[in-house]
């Protein structure tokens, strides 16, 4: 079920930040079904899916998708076809990944670095102060272009500490615009999901990752596999 409601509350507050700003549909259990629903309501947004296995089996090559969960380096070879953006780099051993898959297919592939903001062990990225070095580290990989960064940021509801957190991002984010690396743009800040991604539009993210607003709430089976999604 789509809440076309809910996408028109959205669009109202990508439009109060006064930039572009894409939203990508986290379609995490979600039926094909309901992924071609939200297209024929809302076919400017971007699908972004947290398991290979549910990728490979929803994926319809007409609508854009990007990875946005956590990745094994034993499956980027299922997705690198498929995916515009991936945006969960956060280790050397993935981006030797990408890079060797990505050369096989003939291709560049866009993605963000990670970055654990809350320093969440259950949370895949670098760490805050790791990533500039990371960015600096990726510029050996021809085959890989760094468009910006990517994070979730913990579950805190509107509070200081959350904005706080908001505010060091985006001076993370401002501080690698300066970077001088041949495959960094640095055009791209992908953060705030249901929760919390008012709060992240006040904090420039010009890439907002929404579920739960979308879909209402997941009903997980007991048996479900994950891909290390968030």
């Amino acid at each position: 079920m789509v809440y076309t409601e809910h996408i028109e509350e959205v669009r109202r507050a990508v439009a109060a930040c006064g930039r572009h700003v894409d939203i990508v549909a986290a379609v995490k259990m979600q039926t094909k079904e309901t992924v071609d629903e939200l297209m024929r309501v809302a076919p400017d947004f971007i699908l972004g899916e947290n398991r290979v296995q549910e990728l490979t089996a929803k994926y319809d090559p007409s609508y854009r998708w990007h990875f946005i969960g956590q990745l094994q380096t034993n499956k980027v070879k299922y997705i690198i076809d498929k995916v515009e953006l991936i945006h969960s780099l956060d280790r050397t051993e993935l981006a030797r990944e990408i890079e060797k898959q990505a050369a096989k297919h003939g291709k560049v592939q866009d993605c963000l670095v990670e970055v654990n903001m809350g320093s969440e062990i259950s949370k895949g990225g670098v760490a805050p102060e790791d990533a500039e070095g990371f960015i600096r580290e990726l510029a050996d990989y021809p085959h890989i272009r760094v468009r910006g960064l990517m994070s979730v940021l913990p579950n805190l509801g509107d509070t200081p500490e959350l904005r706080a957190l908001y505010a060091r991002l985006k001076d993370l984010f401002d501080g690698t615009k300066k970077l001088s690396c041949a495959n960094y743009s640095a055009d791209i800040l992908s953060a705030g999901m249901s929760g919390d991604y008012k709060i992240a539009l006040e904090y420039g993210s010009d890439m907002i990752r929404l579920g739960r607003t979308l879909f209402g709430e997941r009903i997980y089976p007991a048996s479900a596999v994950t891909d290390g999604a968030q």
